[in-house]
């Protein structure tokens, strides 16, 4: 519990975080905001409405929720490294895996609300900035609305989000069919890319170089991915391409999966598929099995 509460005053007190929060919430409601603008008139699905919600960026690897996250995990270690709170000998291996943890803890602690913080943030801009013509469906119609929505609106005596006060029109963005499963996805893709960001930069003891690892992952892991689908034979999860974060090689990705067609297989496994995950999951915890590696042959953190 020291090392935590260690943890939560070092972080409270850097003028950094509050600054790269801002500056996140800052990035993300503009972004989402312009995506909003260029939408072309017509019904606004659910899956359009994640993806303006997330204000996912194709020339960006990660969205900026998940990359600012990723930042501040970084800058955690890195300012641990410039700026040790304790001397090298006092720093013995168990005293370095429980300081490692609490930057763990603390990181996904702040990436969790910014994730949440970002998607009410960009509902109001997106809601704002979307031209006259276009309509989201899930705010009229209650057969795009997703099942457990749909349920908590029964349980309250309505039936459609229609009838809810005009200022909750911004929720019905994420209250199509699938949109909820996906945002929570999202939400927790932040929080792994805090955790990254940590990591990464316990890895090579730079912020900098922590975050341009990071960056360099989700690359290398969506060509992964998609070299172990095509080998298992699973198509590619229908929700995952509302959120995939792998933006830059997404469509080189479905290339490969799907012989040249572009498009997501119908009737594909859903997030949870066994296959995915540990797809997803292995280089994770191999990352984090190298720092512990790695830490037990340093005198310092």
């Amino acid at each position: 519990m020291r090392v935590l509460a260690y943890e939560l005053r070092r972080v409270r007190g850097l003028r950094s975080t509050w600054l790269l929060l801002g500056l996140v919430l800052l990035c993300d409601a503009a972004v989402a905001g312009v995506l909003a603008g260029q939408t072309a008139d017509g019904d606004l699905g659910g899956a359009a409405a994640v993806r303006l919600l997330t204000a996912a960026v194709p020339l960006v690897p990660l969205p900026f929720a998940a990359l600012g996250a990723g930042v501040l995990g970084a800058l955690s270690y890195g300012h641990e490294v410039r700026h040790p709170g304790l001397a090298a000998s006092q720093v013995g291996y168990p005293r370095r895996v429980g300081l490692l943890a609490a930057k763990l803890l603390v990181t996904g602690a702040l990436a969790a609300p910014l994730a949440v913080a970002t998607l009410l943030v960009d509902a109001v801009a997106v809601h704002l900035a979307l031209p006259a013509g276009v309509a989201v469906t899930a705010w009229s119609d209650p057969a795009a609305l997703s099942g457990r929505v749909a349920q908590a609106l029964d349980a309250a005596g309505l039936g459609a989000p229609g009838e809810l006060p005009g200022a909750l029109a911004p929720l019905a963005l994420g209250a199509g069919h699938g949109a909820p499963a996906a945002l929570a996805a999202f939400v927790l893709l932040v929080v792994v890319a805090g955790w990254t960001g940590v990591l990464t930069a316990a890895l090579t003891r730079s912020a900098v170089a922590g975050v341009l690892l990071l960056c360099a992952l989700p690359p290398l892991l969506e060509s992964g991915v998609a070299l172990l689908l095509r080998q298992t034979g699973t198509a590619w999860p229908a929700r995952a391409a509302e959120l995939l974060p792998f933006q830059s090689g997404i469509e080189w990705a479905y290339g490969w999966v799907y012989g040249g067609d572009r498009r997501v297989a119908a009737g594909g496994p859903a997030l949870t598929d066994p296959v995915l995950l540990a797809a997803v999951a292995a280089p994770a915890f191999a990352l984090l099995l190298v720092t512990l590696l790695v830490q037990v042959r340093r005198r310092s953190l």
